[in-house]
């Protein structure tokens, strides 16, 4: 498990206002917002009734034990009215946009997590308000105004407990936690929870008797080492409220990827070749847009039965063109072939990403050695 990293204090820690946003149901309130027909009613955005995946689920849907990265075939049986939805992912980044726009009239200390999560730093604000929890307000009324949509919002002194605390009131929520009640709040808090922590870890930390924020805050900093390794640390600290990580407005992208889910799994190789195919040509088109390239390239492959595999290549320069991920990516292919079953899902990502100028000059003077 990654560690996330610890910053800098840039101000006293007990002095910082962070505001964690977070949009409720996101994808599939956009759905129900432009389709009246889908209001009130539970919505699998992704997949089919049939096939795929679910990428998100309403909170009617949820209601029914229907979640994200579900497979569509459980979501239906959990839920015989599901209503399946094709993203429109376009749509998403134009909304996402448009609440960015939001953001940026009261801070510049902006970092966004995905399409529909940030955390802002209004510690020193445009709007010379001194509440966070007015900023707070102020934003989601903007956003519910402007879009139509509903957000949740955390409001504390650090990132941890922000992130936590847009979670604790949702849907259309606003949680609160102040210095002096940072330790409390932590110490209720379910173990599975924190942020950083995943199923794995969680039912590990069970089987040594941590089940909350308070049974963790127990454990000595030497014993989460031992049984963490670097991550106890960060552990050892979240559990006494402490998260000394600055917001990163400049936070860079780490990979860009793009996956199918087939609605027929694909054993021929022509099949194959034209998914990976369309996937690295979207990578590619990405890549241009935001003038990345990556020296890795990996290929991602689900069988029929949910069995996945992943395999990577690392290049000694940086690449961004079609051709070129393509060619890795028939390269990582290859021993794979033939499949022995079917494949429900196959997907390029490009990783290890940094500037296209840089990236160009390092792959000509490789070419010119070889």
């Amino acid at each position: 498990m990654a560690q996330p990293e610890i910053m800098p204090v840039q101000t006293p820690l007990q002095e910082r206002k962070i505001i964690h946003i977070d949009m409720d149901a996101f994808y599939a309130s956009v759905e129900q917002r432009d389709d009246p027909v889908l209001r009130g009613k539970p919505v699998a955005v992704g997949g089919s009734r049939e096939r795929g995946v679910v990428a998100a689920a309403s909170y009617e849907a949820r209601a029914y034990g229907v979640r994200s990265a579900m497979a569509s075939s459980v979501a239906r049986r959990r839920c015989a009215d599901l209503i399946f939805v094709k993203p429109r992912f376009e749509v998403y980044r134009a909304v996402s946009r448009q609440i960015q726009a939001i953001f940026a009239d009261y801070t510049d200390l902006i970092e966004p997590l995905s399409l529909d999560e940030a955390y802002l730093d209004v510690t020193a604000n445009h709007r010379g308000i001194g509440s966070a929890t007015e900023i707070a307000k102020e934003i989601r009324a903007r956003i519910k105004a402007e879009t139509g949509l509903t957000a949740s919002a955390g409001v504390s002194y650090n990132k941890f407990i922000a992130k936590l605390a847009s979670d604790h009131n949702k849907p259309d929520g606003l949680c609160v936690v102040r210095p002096a009640q940072g330790p409390d709040f932590i110490a209720k808090i379910p173990i599975g929870r924190f942020h950083g922590v995943g199923p794995v870890t969680a039912k590990r930390m069970e089987k040594l008797g941590i089940h909350d924020g308070a049974d963790l805050r127990r454990c000595s900093r030497e014993f989460l080492s031992q049984q963490f390794g670097k991550s106890g640390d960060y552990y050892y600290l979240a559990a006494r409220a402490m998260d000394h990580r600055a917001v990163r407005p400049d936070r860079t992208r780490k990979s860009i990827g793009s996956e199918n889910t087939f609605f027929r799994d694909l054993t021929a190789h022509d099949d194959l070749v034209a998914a990976l195919a369309e996937s690295a040509g979207i990578v590619a088109r990405h890549a241009d847009r935001t003038s990345h390239a990556g020296r890795t390239v990996s290929i991602k492959l689900r069988y029929s039965d949910f069995r996945t595999i992943t395999r990577a290549k690392t290049l000694p320069y940086a690449i961004a063109d079609e051709r070129r991920i393509l060619e890795v990516a028939l390269s990582l292919l290859a021993p794979l072939e033939p499949v022995e079953q079917g494949v429900r899902l196959l997907g390029v990502t490009l990783s290890g990403l940094g500037g296209d100028e840089a990236a160009v000059t390092v792959e000509q003077l490789a070419l010119a050695l070889e």
